[in-house]
């Protein structure tokens, strides 16, 4: 028996298959472009997302003969949204999230609504990367096309809807749409009669881990799967993250470093303010039931060490090849325990939460003719983590509970850097020794639904095993605290600058 675990991202798609007991049997990953027809302007081909869709899971259907697949569900990105005619023809491009065409409708629809009024509905702070947006802008500027669309979808829907199961889209993808009622947990009429949407033109809401249904001989036979596999609602791709993560409790949070790093807590009540809007934070629901979840993230994460690795780690590079060993592991061996004397502003793509600044640029300050190259790698880890620290603190001031960090992705490979965070966050971090963790929260869905689990406690306590826990160290958490007051004013220190260049 196996789980099959989906991820539709911006770039690609992974296709996993997982045994019951957490081993990886089978996985395929497959790219596809995105497509700028205009500056600013980012879509992607439903049509091509599909091909690399069910390639994988052709490719992956064939290796788990011995162990066949069971259930299947998808985690995607969110807001994308790909117009759909009744014959399940793709009208048009998908529209993804970081587009600028829909820029100001936000503003215009919602000149009689503050922003926490709105975010009271829909538990998203008013911004035009959502779907509601760009189905607006769909609506005005393509109306022939409008007028022949049957659905909107996102990817999650788009894929099961290929698939042959019912029409349904799990709760945080509905959210990130911007339609959701968050708290009755359906489509809010009022955020509709705003965009002047027909509610029929979406699919329905479900809850994360819903079975929606079974996958028909045809298309089983398409995609060499067994007869009989179920289909089950999963989610946005960092809940599902978090759930591969072992965020099931309140006061848990997920740390997840990869290009960009995302951190996404857990919490049992809405949390709802002014403070959430100032810092760009969403309160939605989790994939895991009765829980609600928000997302902070740097935008320049594990890439700036990617760009001091290329462009300045030569001899580096060298020794790892001679040795066998990771550049990276060379380049953390030798930095420092203290606090690096420069600091890094990791605007490398802009900024992350809370401020959402495109324009922003990267920084270093405080060098000295006695600054080396270990205590610049230092700053980078510093300055990725100064941000997530300035998330943590306006999360808490706002009402999240935060109690524990778990690590995953690239940097949890890294002792120090994982100690730098105990220290600087004050918490305890855990390392989990996760490198799917996405799909695994799919997985874990898909099997607590037809019942390889008892419940999702159960299934996370089986899969997702901790490595190493760090905590931090007094003196060394009272340095960070006291240099977290300079790093704070670098951004708006250096904004105007940043703009001008």
């Amino acid at each position: 028996m196996s789980l099959l675990a989906i991820d539709v991202g911006t770039t690609g798609c992974k296709v996993i298959a997982f045994r019951e007991d957490g081993e990886i049997l089978s996985q395929a990953y497959g790219e596809y472009p995105l497509i700028h027809p205009q500056p600013g302007w980012s879509e992607l081909d439903s049509n091509v997302v599909w091909e690399k869709v069910s390639n994988g899971i052709r490719k992956v259907a064939s290796e788990t003969k011995h162990d066949p697949i069971e259930a299947i569900s998808v985690a995607s990105q969110g807001e994308a949204v790909t117009p759909v005619w009744g014959n399940c023809d793709v009208l048009a491009n998908a529209i993804t999230t970081f587009d600028s065409r829909t820029i100001g409708i936000c503003d215009e629809l919602f000149q009689d609504m503050s922003p926490l009024e709105i975010m009271q509905i829909t538990g998203m702070p008013p911004s035009d990367i959502h779907t509601l947006a760009k189905i607006v802008w769909i609506q005005r500027n393509q109306p022939e096309l409008y007028g022949e669309v049957w659905k909107f979808f996102g990817y999650e829907d788009f894929v099961n809807f290929r698939l042959g199961v019912d029409l349904a889209v799990d709760y945080s993808l509905a959210a990130r749409t911007m339609f959701f009622d968050i708290i009755n947990k359906t489509w809010s009429e009022k955020m509709l009669n705003l965009a002047d949407i027909d509610p029929e033109l979406l699919p329905k809401p479900v809850p994360s881990g819903s079975i929606i249904g079974e996958i028909g001989a045809k298309v089983s036979e398409e995609l060499g799967l067994p007869q009989g596999v179920v289909v089950v609602a999963g989610g946005h791709d960092q809940p599902c993250g978090a759930l591969g993560a072992g965020i099931i409790r309140s006061g848990e949070l997920m740390d997840a470093t990869g290009t960009v790093e995302c951190i996404a807590p857990a919490f049992s009540e809405p949390v709802i303010n002014n403070q959430m809007i100032d810092g760009n934070f969403a309160c939605y629901p989790h994939v895991v039931e009765d829980l609600y979840v928000t997302l902070g993230f740097v935008s320049s994460g594990g890439v700036v060490l990617r760009w001091f690795r290329d462009n300045f780690a030569q001899f580096e590079i060298a020794q790892a090849d001679k040795d066998g060993r990771d550049v990276y592991d060379i380049l953390l061996d030798k930095i420092p325990d203290t606090p690096s004397s420069a600091m890094l502003l990791p605007h490398f793509t802009g900024s992350g939460t809370p401020h959402l600044d495109l324009e922003s640029k990267g920084a270093i300050v405080g060098l000295t003719l006695s600054t080396t190259k270990a205590e610049l790698v230092k700053s980078i880890l510093e300055g990725i983590s100064y941000e997530i620290k300035q998330n943590l603190s306006m999360l808490q001031n706002a009402g999240v509970e935060i109690n524990e960090v778990r690590a995953i992705g690239g940097g949890a490979k890294s002792d120090k850097w994982l100690q730098l965070k105990a220290d600087m966050f004050g918490k305890k971090v855990i390392a989990l020794d996760i490198s799917e963790g996405v799909c695994l929260g799919t997985a874990i869905l898909s099997g607590t639904a037809i019942g390889k689990y008892k419940s999702i406690e159960e299934a996370v306590d089986l899969l997702v095993k901790p490595r190493e826990t760090f905590y931090p160290r007094a003196e060394v958490a009272k340095q960070y605290n006291e240099k977290l007051n300079i790093y704070e004013k670098i951004y708006p220190s250096i904004k105007e600058i940043n703009d001008q260049l």
